[in-house]
């Protein structure tokens, strides 16, 4: 009697996780418009194009953050600033995420890797901006307060992750290139 017990809460419990679950997935935004996942899906095996792809969907999204702060019409203000910090760090982390995968395949990325270094300091920039703000009333800069230190401090890492990274590249390209001089040499002197 107390198996059977046991083992019809165990089911219950699973059925309820399970009934849960798709509900709590509903509630995750996907920062991307349907033709941003077209255009990153066409570029998958592009690496210049997809992260350069990243970094403007990234950027969009702190360009439409400024453009509605700075619309006096705009309501609940607060709430849109974190939604939005929220679809930037979103995008953010899978630009790492893509940038790691080219890693791991052994793709040259030094290209992209400058100009995300370059949007790493523009990004850094215009999010210090905001939390350095003079004008915001405290109890809205509360309401996306966690979300804003969270895409600073993603910042900052993988702004230094990407310097070290394109270092890292910039040393292999140097050990790759070396042999050929070294052959194309041994030629001329024959």
């Amino acid at each position: 009697m107390k198996i059977s017990w046991l083992r019809t809460s165990a089911c219950f419990c699973l059925l309820g996780l399970i009934a849960v679950e798709p509900a709590r997935a509903q509630h995750r935004r996907d920062p991307f418009t349907q033709p941003e996942i077209d255009q990153i899906r066409d570029t998958s095996w592009e690496p210049q194009l997809r992260l350069g792809l990243y970094v403007k969907f990234a950027r969009a999204r702190l360009v439409s953050m400024e453009e509605m702060r700075n619309d006096r019409k705009t309501k609940d203000r607060a709430q849109q600033t974190h939604d939005r910090l929220g679809d930037f760090v979103l995008i953010y982390d899978e630009l790492n995420d893509n940038i790691d995968t080219y890693v791991d395949r052994k793709n040259d990325i030094r290209k992209p890797l400058k100009v995300i270094i370059d949007a790493d300091t523009e990004f850094q920039a215009k999010l210090r901006a905001l939390k350095d703000a003079p004008d915001i009333p405290p109890e809205e800069a509360k309401q996306y307060e966690f979300i804003l230190s969270d895409a600073l401090d993603t910042l900052d890492t993988s702004a230094e992750d990407h310097r070290q990274l394109l270092s890292d590249q910039e040393e292999v390209a140097k050990h790759r290139k070396k042999p050929d001089a070294v052959q194309s040499g041994s030629r001329s002197n024959e």
